[in-house]
């Protein structure tokens, strides 16, 4: 094959990488690239945003182009991808604490000679002087080939990661501006869009935006009760022995959970930057390496994380911002097998999130982004209708009703809380007229509903006017008008005074009639008919649903047939072949090696490493 055909883009994906086709906008982005021009990629999570920089480098690569440095946040990532990358048969290395000096040593000087096609660093290594007078003695002799900045939204004080390390990349332009630069992102609105443009200076870079829907992700979000119950009572009923994360607020609450799971029978493993350094490397290995592991984590956990195969995200407590929540719900599913997506909030997670935004030592200018980005979550969580219709909205883009969120399956009963909701706000004015001082959500609603509490006798608040005059609503509902009246400006929380109820300006339109306060039923249960559905689960996995008995039994001795290959290799299972792979192999029960030449994800070198080995398993089970 001729190096000019060697280094088509087409070729290189099925060659290297087994796959017929190029999705969605890869194909324009590898040939922009290539071509040497800048990018700004938004793709969502799953939709093959490393490919897009991956075949640019291999093909730049292979024209003569020199090495391509890919910028990746987390040592993790870098060593997945390079072990990915090295299966398929691709020369890459990375450079990081985890290698020895000679280690290291031996990466940097063969690639200062432009023998490694992609070398992964983090951002606080390629701005040091020495690594900056690596690249300048590389770019003298023509071997820097691209810069890759992986997980951009980073740059941005508006994304909801922001590390101050992605900042100085902006060098790379300034002293190499020949050299072409991707920005690749899963997740970034239209105002940490315009950031990544000007801090990395892409002002000229072509944008790819594609779709941020996730048809195989179902989102649910309900209000919480007890959250914890509520929790098992989900994974019981639909993931039983799946993969999945559970986020938490706090460090103490995340070893609660896992604790909680590990006792109910769940494999269940705690991860937050408070644990031990061996401990927490040694819990993300074991959830990327093993099946069915659940992972009880803060949000340190997930940046990268490439397994496939998680079938659920739950968030125990509410994100800050669609951004986070999206990034994060978009971890499960990856191989495009349906995933849910499932959150517990309540009136305490808006009160949380508010008062670490109003004490925050950022500006106001900042505050006020956040609180924005705030509301268009708690909008998102309070809605009626469909949730991907809302989800993609706030990026920008049109859709049309799912028919696959919770909403859509059992559209909620709405009711009107306008009543409730002016009644609320007259009996914290009348509080604080007579009293002088502010009280918690608790209090106001004992006196809106009549409960002559110890509290309520003390200050005499049985004889207020508005004293009971709401016992015809619930706690639940309360509190659902209350969220929203957060969530609109038309009430604030004084966190400063133990989280008690304040008027605003925007409560005046609401004791006015002039604003209407619409609120869903309560949604703490899952609806009958999803009852069903998960009470009639295969609890196959998801991959082999289609298979055929002798299917089935092909697919189980190939998974076992990887996992030892996986071990061996101390790399995650997905890395040798994804289920879906294994899936294709086992339907198709191959009786050569030209039978497998044709199935997705097997590559010019794994067919020649694995191919006579996938084709022992397949006939010993016949």
């Amino acid at each position: 094959m001729s190096s000019t055909a060697n280094a088509q883009p087409a070729a290189i994906l099925h060659e290297v990488f087994g796959y017929e086709h190029f999705r969605g906008p890869q194909a324009a982005i590898v040939d922009h690239v290539i071509a040497g021009g800048d990018a700004l990629v938004l793709m969502p999570t799953g939709g093959g945003k490393s490919l897009c920089y991956q075949i640019p480098a291999i093909a730049r690569q292979r024209a003569g182009r020199g090495v391509t440095i890919v910028v990746s946040p987390l040592i993790a990532l870098m060593h997945d991808q390079v072990g990915a990358l090295h299966e398929a048969g691709v020369d890459a290395a990375f450079l990081n604490s985890t290698l020895s000096m000679e280690e290291a040593s031996n990466v940097e000087k063969r690639m200062l000679r432009g023998e490694v096609t992609l070398v992964y660093a983090a951002p606080e290594r390629v701005t040091t002087p020495r690594f900056l007078s690596q690249l300048q003695a590389m770019h003298e002799k023509g071997r820097l080939a691209l810069f890759a900045i992986d997980e951009a939204h980073c740059v941005s004080q508006w994304g909801h990661d922001f590390r101050p390390e992605y900042r100085a990349l902006t060098v790379l332009h300034e002293r190499y501006p020949d050299v072409p630069r991707m920005a690749l992102t899963a997740t970034a609105d239209d105002i940490t869009r315009a950031d990544i443009v000007e801090r990395l200076q892409l002002g000229q870079a072509r944008q790819f935006i594609s779709s941020f829907d996730r048809p195989n992700i179902r989102y649910t979000i309900v209000e919480k009760k007890e959250a914890t119950a509520q929790l098992l009572r989900f994974i019981e009923r639909e993931h039983e022995g799946d993969a999945g994360i559970v986020y938490c607020q706090t460090r103490k609450r995340v070893e609660e959970i896992a604790a909680t799971l590990s006792e109910q029978g769940i494999r269940a493993l705690p991860y937050h930057a408070g644990l031990d350094p061996e401990v927490r490397q040694a819990n993300q290995d074991r959830f990327l390496r093993e099946e069915g592991i659940v992972m009880s984590a803060t949000i340190a956990f997930g940046m990268g994380i490439d397994k496939p195969d998680v079938r659920f995200v739950a968030h125990l407590d509410m994100p800050k911002n669609i951004e986070g929540y999206y990034q994060e719900t978009g971890r499960g599913g990856r191989d495009g097998l349906p995933a849910d997506a499932w959150m517990a909030y309540g009136l305490q997670d808006v009160v949380n999130q508010r008062r670490m935004i109003d004490e925050s030592p950022a500006g106001e200018e900042f505050k006020q982004v956040m609180r924005g980005k705030l509301d268009a979550l708690l909008a998102l969580a309070e809605a009626t209708d469909c949730r991907r219709v809302r989800l993609l909205g706030y990026f920008g883009e049109a859709s049309t009703p799912c028919g696959n969120c919770d909403n859509c399956i059992a559209p909620p009963a709405v009711w009107d809380g306008t009543d409730a909701a002016r009644k609320l706000l007259s009996t914290i004015y009348r509080v604080q007229q007579q009293s002088g001082i502010s009280f918690g959500a608790g209090h106001i609603m004992d006196i809106l509903r009549g409960k002559a509490t110890e509290k309520v006798k003390q200050f005499g608040h049985e004889s207020l006017s508005t004293f009971g005059i709401g016992a015809e609503f619930s706690e639940v509902q309360l509190r659902g008008v209350l969220r929203q009246l957060i969530a609109t400006g038309s009430l604030s929380v004084d966190s400063e005074a133990f989280n008690t109820l304040r008027l605003t300006e925007g409560s005046r339109a609401v004791l006015k009639g002039e604003m209407a306060v619409r609120l869903r039923e309560s949604v703490s249960q899952p609806s009958e008919s999803r009852r069903r559905r998960t009470t009639e689960k295969a609890r196959a996995p998801v991959a082999a649903a289609g298979l055929t008995v002798d299917g089935a039994n092909r697919f189980a001795a190939l998974k076992s047939w990887r996992a030892e290959i996986a071990r061996e290799h101390n790399l995650p299972a997905y890395v040798i072949f994804h289920d879906a792979t294994l899936a294709a192999i086992a339907a198709m029960s191959p009786q050569s090696l030209g039978d497998l030449q044709g199935i997705s994800g097997i590559g010019a070198t794994k067919l020649e490493k694995y191919g006579q080995h996938v084709l022992r398993v397949v006939a010993q089970v016949g």
